[in-house]
């Protein structure tokens, strides 16, 4: 399986193959996982994080999950403060999945437990970042993934 280039720097993957499929080393789980189109913008989006924009590796947490009523899920990627407190929350889709309502409709159902307070939606080709608002407040868009003392609070 051939996977798309994306809107995110190269990440330097650690792959293996397996019963004729394909795994990637997660470097936050310390294990090998199957290598799906969404786990490619996972994957690639945390490398992101990490290795790009110093985000701390132990304040990140893949696949967290969530229950809501009856409903069990599964958060992509959280993003806590030194506190541990959850700061930013980020939904991944495959690249060939278009970002649409939906997909903000989901996150904003996943945060109702998390509390938040930035979000991200990304199919690795277009990343929306966002602060969730507090009522009556409009939605603010980030031309860019904010640094993570912006994020965790900790900025100046």
């Amino acid at each position: 399986m051939k996977f798309p280039a994306l809107n995110l720097p190269v990440a330097d993957f650690t792959l293996r193959k397996q019963n004729g499929k394909i795994y990637v080393f997660d470097v936050l789980r310390k294990k090998y996982v199957y290598l799906t189109p969404e786990e490619w913008v996972r994957q690639s989006f945390l490398h992101y994080l990490l290795f790009h924009l110093q985000y701390p590796q132990g304040l990140i947490a893949l696949e967290t999950p969530i229950k809501l009523n009856d409903n069990k899920m599964r958060s992509d990627i959280v993003v806590f403060d030194k506190q541990g407190k959850p700061a930013l929350l980020v939904e991944c889709k495959a690249a060939q999945i278009e970002i649409c309502q939906q997909t903000f409709d989901q996150i904003i159902v996943y945060n109702m437990k998390l509390n938040a307070p930035y979000l991200i939606v990304t199919n690795g080709l277009e990343h929306f970042c966002f602060r969730q608002p507090s009522l009556g407040q409009k939605i603010e868009f980030f031309n860019n993934i904010p640094a993570y003392e912006l994020i965790s609070g900790t900025l100046g």
